[in-house]
């Protein structure tokens, strides 16, 4: 009576597909019937209601239930509690609570009597109360109150699982049951999708879950995670996608989609698609720029974002002031400066009307202040020009994209002429003869006459009195005797020359010295067996005997000269060397170094010197540019070396021994010393200051643009620095490109003269390789100086052949990537460098000549110069090209070292240098490809079993041999692959250079 009054309802439900069959047990105490909710709705459920009997055990389990990947179970119970207190007469053991069991398996396996009703092998959940029982009674049935409660365990492993519900005295009714497991739903954020991803073991659990970036997106900085907790909420993001260069996100960052036309996205940012600026477009959807219209550029500092912009117009109104041989010009800025605001100029120079037919470029010894090219203000002065001469000069207007246009900038002209001029300084002056008390003394005519020479006025005095003791004499030619001289004196004489503008400028001091009576009576003491012998011959004889003691007096005129700022005489020969020609004097012979640099440099006041930056870092200290004001002098650029702080008394005279060396130097093509700075903190050295710095660097950042005659004519400009070097007995040692400075004219100029000295001196730099004791530019030095240490002017011509190679080549490694023990043994094996792409034969011929293995049979830097001489002038010589066929053509002047280009396999290339026997040697250490044989060593060749000295040689020989070869066909494509390369053979062109 009491259960029919309960009206117990039971319902099967199902979840995630599972459908939750229950089956009775132990007596049949579960009950499936019909009853109604709260809201009176019909609902049918497992209902138990044995309070009046002791000791109850009613079991009722599910069906096998799949878990499905799941770690954590939640179980979700609708039931309904009787109150123990509403049923009359009921024991004391009616309970209002029941227990919640699960059992794992991999298998449904379950029975009626397996596995047994008991804890354990089930498991406990928890035990469940209603938070609401009822007691009401109607006449329809009862009225139940539904309790909802939800339960998890876990972590589960095993395939499947079962449910059992347990009541032990109660009288309730199971309603319905939810089992469910959480997960995290499929998600796209942060630019990247995340799959569907099951929650952890535990409540607290963090599942992590590695994002795919969404199409056309990339991961920033590192990996990017999200993590899955226990409730199946995402959470914790790390890291995130960007939409790549070119593409935008959309529909709430879900998409990347390209950049529409016309517009464009740089970078990966989280930015939208931007409109391409003005005067460009692009080609297509997903641009990452946008590229310039016809006739607009952008240079590579450009910000993509700024409009393309073209070149400028000319200049305008330029206005010249001549003031001699020297013009003031000053013009206003272009109409147009092309959209930009770098706009500089530059000044070209032409001479007209000098009786060459037509107009020429300006040569070297005209002065630009305060620069030629890339002038930033609208005026520039010029100095240093020929008298009486007409001059056109044309002012470019260019900006930062001048240099990609096809056309020459536009420019603004003005036609001047030169008034007259006193002539320059007269450059050349040496002793013809000398005897006791006179010497005769000639010199050459200044380069700029600037007119007719009326005169000169030569001025001396002895070297240890006053200027202001001078005398002076005037000649109507350019010999002149003087004497009443002092014997054993040595004086200083100076001569400048005058026209109708009036005198020039004196030239520098020159040191000569009158002979002693011991010299003069030694002299005559050595003709005297010459002269008894000749007496019986009569007085005609006599006569023709004193002739020849006249004559051998003059030849010891030239025997003995003083250098300009020195008091030790250097010496003068009538052979190989020019008469008057200055000998070089190694400053480490003073006994005080200190004493070379006060007779060879020019003490400059610190005052006189102002640093505007630094530019470098030198060995000493660091590099900088500046100004150099002299008293009475016009300021100008220079270059400034600076002895760091807290340098050592060695430091300083090896600072300084460069400054010895380069003031004995004066030619247009070899770098000049303005002075020195020793009284004064910091210690200094003042060059003239070289715009385009070193060559090496200079030709790499301007490949391919220069014709060939402008490479022959810097070729020539080193030639005829060095050729002066070589007749003063200077040996550089140390000749390569890196140490040739360029000026805005293109003029280069010898430099870096430390070398000389300092070989034996231990430096970090990798150019400079250990040999024999010594530090060695092998790359660029002659074999007998690697082998033997033996420097001489030749080995300065060997070193010379590398330069000429840098410059063909733009400034290429020479010997690309070999070390330089490889580069040894193949300069021992006759190997030579190739010819550089474009290179005209008749220049790798002359290369190869430096390069000769016996250094008597290398021309001298004279031959040299008068060989580019014939080239420039008969341009013609320089359109053979070496001739680069199906591979590349290499000089190996070892033929029996065959070119690895014309085989196809290793095993070819073992049989053509006769050692086919090691075929399967080298097969099996896998050396199958000629990029893996190029790399062997000698390490590899005793792995592969080469065991006999003589082939281990011939291997290695040969495989440098192909490492070479491959070095060049690199280089050479990679020119060739150039998009921005201009051939650098071009055809002749007046006034090209």
């Amino acid at each position: 009576n009491a259960v029919s009054q309960v009206g117990l309802l039971f319902r099967v439900v199902t979840c995630k597909n599972v459908n939750l069959l229950f089956m009775s047990v132990l007596g049949q105490q579960w009950e499936e019937v019909s009853g109604y909710d709260e809201n009176m709705n019909t609902i049918r459920t497992y209902q138990v209601c044995n309070v009046f009997d002791n000791n109850q055990n009613n079991w009722v389990r599910t069906k096998y239930i799949r878990r499905r990947g799941a770690q954590r179970i939640h179980v979700e119970m609708k039931f309904s509690v009787r109150d123990c207190s509403s049923i009359p007469n009921v024991p004391g053991s009616c309970k209002e609570t029941f227990n919640l069991y699960y059992y794992e398996s991999d298998a449904d396996t379950a029975t009626r009597t397996s596995p047994a009703w008991m804890e354990n092998p089930w498991i406990k959940v928890d035990t469940i109360a209603a938070d609401e029982s009822f007691s009401q009674v109607d006449l329809g049935g009862r009225v139940m109150k539904i309790n909802t409660e939800v339960r998890s365990f876990g972590p589960v492993s095993r395939n499947g699982f079962y449910l059992a519900f347990q009541d032990y005295g109660g009288c309730m009714s199971l309603i319905a049951v939810r089992v469910f497991y959480r997960k995290c739903p499929r998600i796209i954020t942060n630019g990247a999708l995340f799959q569907e991803t099951l929650s952890g073991a535990e409540s607290t659990s963090l599942v992590a879950a590695r994002g795919v970036c969404i199409p056309n997106a990339e991961e920033v900085d590192v990996p990017i995670k999200l993590y899955c907790n226990g409730d199946g909420e995402w959470m914790v993001p790390i890291g995130r996608c960007m939409c790549k260069a070119g593409n935008e996100a959309v529909e709430n960052g879900t998409v990347c989609r390209a950049c529409p036309s016309g517009f464009f996205k740089p970078t990966q940012k989280d930015e939208p698609c931007m409109q391409c600026p003005i005067n460009s477009r692009t080609t297509s959807e997903g641009a990452m720029n946008c590229v310039c219209r016809n006739g607009y550029y952008r240079t590579d500092s450009d910000p993509l974002q700024m409009p393309c912009t073209t070149v400028p117009s000319a200049p305008q109104t330029v206005i010249s002031s001549v003031n001699e041989t020297s013009v003031m010009l000053e013009w206003m800025p272009p109409r147009d400066s092309g959209g930009r605001e770098d706009v500089v100029f530059n000044i070209i120079c032409k001479s007209c009307g000098g009786g060459r037919g037509g107009c020429t470029r300006c040569g070297d010894n005209v002065q630009f202040l305060p620069r030629q090219l890339g002038l930033t203000e609208p005026r520039v002065y010029i100095s240093d020009l020929l008298a009486h001469t007409q001059y056109t000069f044309e002012v470019q207007a260019v900006n930062g994209v001048s240099d990609q246009s096809p056309y020459s900038p536009q420019y603004a002209s003005v036609n001047i002429t030169t008034n007259q001029a006193a002539p320059s300084t007269v450059s050349i002056m040496h002793q013809v003869s000398r005897t006791v008390d006179s010497i005769t003394l000639s010199w050459s005519q200044p380069d700029q006459p600037n007119g007719v020479i009326l005169d000169y006025e030569l001025h001396y005095y002895e070297k240890d009195q006053s200027e202001y003791n001078a005398t002076a004499i005037r000649s109507q030619t350019n010999t002149v005797v003087i004497r009443g001289l002092k014997p054993g004196s040595i004086y200083v004489f100076q001569v400048r020359a005058r026209t109708v503008a009036g005198f020039g400028r004196y030239s520098g001091k020159l040191y000569f010295q009158t002979m002693t009576e011991e010299e003069y009576n030694t002299s005559i003491q050595e003709k005297l067996p010459l002269i008894i012998g000749s007496a019986a011959a009569g007085l005609v004889f006599l006569i023709a005997v004193v002739v020849i003691i006249i004559v051998c007096n003059r030849r010891r005129g030239f025997d003995r000269a003083d250098s300009e700022y020195t008091d030790k005489l250097q010496h003068y020969t009538s052979g190989h060397m020019t008469p008057g020609m200055k000998i070089y004097i190694d400053p480490f012979t003073y006994e005080d170094p200190n004493e070379a640099v006060r007779e060879f440099a020019k003490e400059i006041d610190i005052s006189c010197v102002k640093i505007e930056q630094v530019i470098g870092a030198g060995e000493f200290g660091e590099v900088c540019s500046g100004n150099l004001r002299l008293p009475g002098k016009r300021e100008m650029f220079v270059a400034i070396k600076t002895l760091k702080s807290g340098y050592t008394e060695k430091q300083r005279r090896d600072f300084l021994s460069e400054a010895s060396i380069m003031g004995q130097f004066d030619h247009p093509n070899v770098i000049h010393l303005e002075g020195v700075v020793t009284k004064s903190s910091p210690v200094m050295i003042i060059t003239e200051f070289m715009e385009n710095g070193s060559l090496d660097s200079f030709l790499r950042q301007n490949d391919g643009q220069f014709t060939v005659i402008q490479l022959v004519g810097m070729l020539r400009g080193i030639a005829s620095g060095m050729k002066y070097l070589a007749d003063m007995n200077y040996v550089h040692r140390d000749l390569a490109a890196r140490n040739i400075l360029v000026n805005s004219n293109l003029v280069c100029k010898v430099s870096d003269f430390g070398l000389s000295r300092f070989l034996e001196d231990d430096t970090s730099d990798p150019t400079y390789t250990s040999a024999l004791g010594g530090k060695i530019p092998i790359r660029w030095t002659a074999p007998e100086a690697i082998q033997y240490r033996k420097f001489t002017s030749a080995s300065d011509v060997w070193s010379y052949g590398i330069v000429m190679w840098e410059v063909m080549s733009y400034g290429e490694r020479p010997y690309w990537d070999m070390t330089n023990q490889d580069v040894i043994n193949a300069i021992e094996q006759d190997y030579r460098l190739p010819p550089p792409m474009d290179c005209p034969s008749a220049l790798h011929q002359l290369m190869l000549d430096c390069w000769q293995k016996d250094r008597n049979n290398r021309p001298k830097f004279s031959q040299i110069v008068n060989n580019l001489d014939k080239m420039i002038r008969n341009p013609n010589t320089l359109k053979a090209m070496t001739p680069l066929s199906s591979g590349v053509h290499l000089p190996l002047l070892d033929r029996s070292i065959p070119d690895f280009s014309s085989f196809s396999t290793v095993d070819e290339w073992l049989d053509a240098i006769k050692m086919g026997q090691y075929k399967d040697n080298f097969a099996s250490a896998d050396f199958s490809t000629f990029d893996v044989v190029s790399q062997m060593t000698m390490d590899d060749i005793l792995r592969v079993g080469v065991t006999l000295a003589g082939h281990q040689k011939k291997i290695l020989n040969s495989v440098q041999m192909m490492r070479a070869q491959m070095n060049q066909i690199q280089s050479v494509e990679r020119r060739l692959r150039d998009p921005t390369r201009t051939p650098n053979c071009l055809p002749w062109r007046e006034n090209t250079f």
